[in-house]
Order: structure tokens, then sequence, then C-alpha cells
């Protein structure tokens, strides 16, 4: 796709040409039919229908889950006898990540890495490095989980083409298929609703934004509320000077740990609802919930009432109090109700859960079929002028999307290591997991490295015997994990993908962001105090 390579100068013209939106939008639709059409031809041979039933008849009986996973656990000793992948091929996960984190800080080098064709040559080379070791190199079986756990030999003789697919396989259509069509269409639907308004800037109205941001964050994803929010938070601001830390504020709240309630809420979470995390779980962490959020927004209050607010101009104010723009909404039709779709999707249509009320099974994904065609019906019935007004434009979610390619190919033999060496890491309470997860998940992203800590509770669960699991995980493990990849996601811009999102925007807008490290300065002094209370309050 022609946005692969779009540079920041064309970047400025796809967001404001009229011609090339509608361009854009015919090729998504294109795409979108095209894959109806292959996914309604699979129909005709039964092809999805008969991955639902593999899925059925591996799950068992319901009564049976606690025998399913005691049995897992005994193929996972099994296959901890033999050797692991090799620590070195951890190497190009590391290097995706560590080229994420350090590429766009680089001068010279961050230009280059704006185009996403870039971006995605990064990502196949340490991707086909990564898939020609299990090709050539790899002499130990491996778990297979798509479309059901299954186990996979290497082959005696020649190249090993059934375990290389089976990587491939578990990297892309077990969790990134459908990962990503998730974040496509609550970026895409939330794109057509447009939020405009200049209120007073005041200590309440801010705080406010992210209370209503922090609150949608769980059910139309972090970086839907954020998208959503962000415009009418810094046209209400704009006749301010000190902005700088309300972004901030915005992106530690609506960004991150306001995501923690339900699996569309944050990509970490969605990822444990695909390794079967039930949906609604999550709404059990509403204490964490509110205590950390409850707490930011107060704080933010409080400084920004008795320290910033005082120091704006006479003037600024004057001009502040003037120049008031009453609240205008576009696109809610037919978008609010797309979003809800979404979400029904996402809790009804698991190929494992029978819809309630009925013993059926829906298909092997027909969840993301339903969610693009939501957004065909998006882009087709919703505002043409909304989006415009939005500066809508796909480059951020291709972005998205070709990182995450590589990331979730390079990261298999980290995840295949862990399954085997988990528990010898000496994780074994809920605070080393929730510290863990959190401080990678501030340096890395915060998707991968709930997954890698995933796999590791599930071994440290399975070799203890801890009580209580869920997905094969303790349930106070999985709730220190789930937590520490919500919440620190915000201690870096790179932590989680709407905060480089949001800082681009403000930018953009004329607000002045700290860089990274003064980014830090703000997280270091807020946010990890309020996460060492949570370690002592709720673990």
């Amino acid at each position: 796709m022609y946005a692969g390579e779009i540079t920041t100068q064309s970047a400025l013209i796809f967001m404001t040409d009229p011609h090339i939106y509608r361009w854009s939008n015919k090729l998504v639709l294109f795409g979108i039919g095209i894959l109806i059409l292959a996914y309604l031809a699979a129909l005709g041979f039964h092809l999805p229908q008969q991955a639902t039933h593999m899925i059925v008849a591996a799950q068992g009986d319901h009564h049976a889950t606690n025998q399913s996973h005691k049995e897992t656990s005994e193929k996972l000793t099994e296959i901890k006898i033999e050797t692991p992948p090799p620590l070195w091929m951890v190497l190009p996960f590391a290097l995706m990540l560590g080229v994420i984190a350090v590429f766009p800080l680089i001068p010279g080098v961050s230009h280059w890495w704006e185009i996403n064709l870039h971006r995605f040559y990064i990502a196949a080379v340490l991707a086909l490095v990564m898939l020609g070791y299990y090709f050539w190199m790899h002499n130990q079986p491996i778990e297979g989980h798509w479309p059901v756990h299954h186990m996979i030999m290497h082959s005696e003789s020649g190249p090993n083409y059934q375990t290389t697919w089976g990587v491939l396989a578990n990297a892309m259509l077990n969790e990134y298929v459908p990962f990503i069509v998730l974040l496509f269409s609550l970026f895409t639907i939330s794109g057509g609703i447009h939020l405009e308004g200049d209120f007073p800037a005041h200590s309440f109205t801010n705080a406010i934004f992210l209370l209503v941001g922090g609150a949608l964050a769980s059910f139309i994803g972090t970086t839907g509320a954020a998208m959503l929010l962000i415009r009418p938070l810094l046209d209400t601001n704009s006749e301010r000077k000190h902005v700088s830390h309300t972004v901030i504020f915005f992106i530690f709240v609506v960004c991150n740990c306001g995501g923690c309630l339900l699996p569309i809420g944050d990509p970490p979470l969605f990822l444990g609802y695909l390794m079967g995390v039930p949906f609604l779980y999550t709404l059990a962490l509403w204490k964490e919930w509110l205590f950390i959020n409850g707490i930011l927004i107060l704080i933010y209050y409080f400084w920004d009432r008795f320290w910033f607010y005082p120091h704006e101009t006479i003037v600024d104010i004057a001009r502040d109090e003037t120049q008031v723009r009453a609240l205008k909404i576009s696109g809610i039709w037919p978008n609010a109700f797309l979003l809800v779709g979404v979400i029904i999707c996402v809790a009804l249509l698991d190929p494992s859960k029978t819809v309630p009320g009925t013993a059926w099974h829906p298909w092997l994904y027909l969840r993301e079929i339903v969610q693009l065609l939501l957004v065909a019906i998006s882009l087709i019935l919703g505002s043409r002028q909304a989006r415009l007004d939005n500066n809508f434009n796909y480059h951020a979610i291709i972005e998205v999307a070709v990182l995450f390619f590589g990331i979730f190919i390079t990261m298999q033999p980290a995840l295949q290591i862990l399954a085997i060496c988990g528990p010898s890491l000496g994780l074994i309470d809920p605070r080393h997991f929730f510290w863990i997860t959190g401080m990678l998940s501030s340096v890395l992203d915060n998707a991968p490295t709930y997954v890698v800590f995933f796999t590791t509770a599930q071994s440290v669960t399975a070799k203890l015997g801890l009580p209580t699991p869920i997905a094969g995980v303790s349930e106070p493990l999985l709730e220190a994990i789930s937590l520490g990849a919500v919440f620190m996601g915000a201690n870096t811009y790179i932590g989680n993908g709407p905060n480089f999102m949001v800082k681009a925007i403000a930018e953009k807008s004329g607000v002045k962001m700290p860089g990274f490290f003064g980014y830090m300065l703000y997280s270091c002094g807020f946010l990890i105090p309020l996460f060492i209370l949570v370690t002592f309050l709720f673990f």
C-alpha cells in the first residue's frame, strides 16, 4: 500500500487532500471486500467450520477444563527434558524492540524510520532470520497453537517445513490476525467521530476530559479514546501557555491506565483474551482502575489549579474565557453503534465458546470478518467531513501493523524458552510479575511483554501447582501481569502505541512536549510512587 511509503511531508498532504482520502478509503473497502469474498469461499469448502469443530473437540467437556490444563502441563514437562531454542535466537526479537525504541531518537535515522516501508524492511529481515533458524537448525519439537494445541516434531532429515509453518501459524494466524483486526476496527470507526469545541480551560474542565477518557478507554480501546478526545482537549487549551503537563496526564490516564477493565481496552489484555482469559475477567480489576486513575486525576487537578493556571498571563486567561465554542459532535451515526458492535463481536463470536442461549460455536475468523464488515459500514455510511476534520488517515495503523508483524514473529523463540525455563527464573510472587512485566512494558511494548510473562506464569502455575488457574495461570499472577502491562506502559513514550500518537498530535498543534527522558521525569515522579502503593495495597 502506498501509505507505507509516505514521509512526514507527504503524510500532511495525505491528511488534508480529500482526493487522496477518497482513494485510500476505496482501497480499504476493496481490500475488505476481497477478504469477505475469500471467507465466503472458505465457508463453501467448510474450512472455518472444520477448524471450529477441531477447537471444540480439543476442548472436550467444559467440566474437564482443569484436566485439560493438567494434560497440557504434562506435555510441557516432557518438553522441558529437551533443549529449548538457543538463547541467541532471542536476538532478533531484542533487535526489533531495540530499533523501535532507539531509531526515532537518532538524528538522521529518525527521518528514514518514519517511512513505513523502511520499518517493514527491518521487520521482514529479522523475521526471516528467525524463521530461517527453525527451517534449517531447530532439532526439537515445538507446540503448535493454530487452530488447536498440538505437538510438531522436527524433521530427522532435511528442512523443517512443518516446524516453520507451525511457528508462523502461531505468530500470524493465532495471534496477529485477531490482534490487528481489532486495533484496525477501533481505530477506523472511532476516527469517524469528530468532537469539536473550546471550553474555558479550567483545571476542572481538563480533569473531566481525563475522567471521561479514562472511562471510555476500557470500552472503545485506549487508541479509540485517545484519538476521540485529544483534539478537543487541545482546542480547549489552545489559549493557554502551559499545556504539556495536561497532555502527559492524558497519556497516563487515557492512553494507558484507563484501559484495564475489558480486553478491548488495551492490546495486552486482548492477547490474554485470545489465550483463554474470560472476556469479563478484567472487570474484577475495577478497584485498581479506580485507585490509580482517581489519584492521577486528583494530582493533575490540584497541580494545575494551584501552580500552572495561576502562572498563565492575564491576557491568555481573558482570551480563554471569551473565545469559547460550544461542543459539537459529528459522525455519531453510525459509528457509535458500530463501536458497540465491535464489543459484541469480541465478547460473543469466540469459536471456543457457544453464543449465549445457543449451542452454536462461531466459525473461526467470523469475529474478524464481522469487525471488518463494521469498518466497511463506517466508511460507506459515516460522515466524510468528520474524518477530514479529524485529519484521519491510515498511516498510524499501518505503522502498528508493520511493527507488530515483526514483533509477533521474532518473539516466538522467547515464548518457547520461557515456556520451558520459566519456573527456573525465580518468579513466583505476584509482586515479581507485576514489576518485571511492568518495567519491561515501559521500555519495550506492553503487548508482547504481556505474552512473554503470561507464558512464564503458565509454567510457574503448572510447576508449583498454584490454585485457581485462569487459562492455566494462577489468578493472583494473572492480575499482576495484566496490571503491570497496562499501567506501566505509561512510563515512556514507547510503552504503548497511543503514547507517541498523542505526542505527535500535540506537537503539530503547537504544544512543546518533553523529550524521551523529559517525559520519564514525569512518570518517575508521579507514576512509580503510585505503582509502589499498588504493590502494597493489592498484592
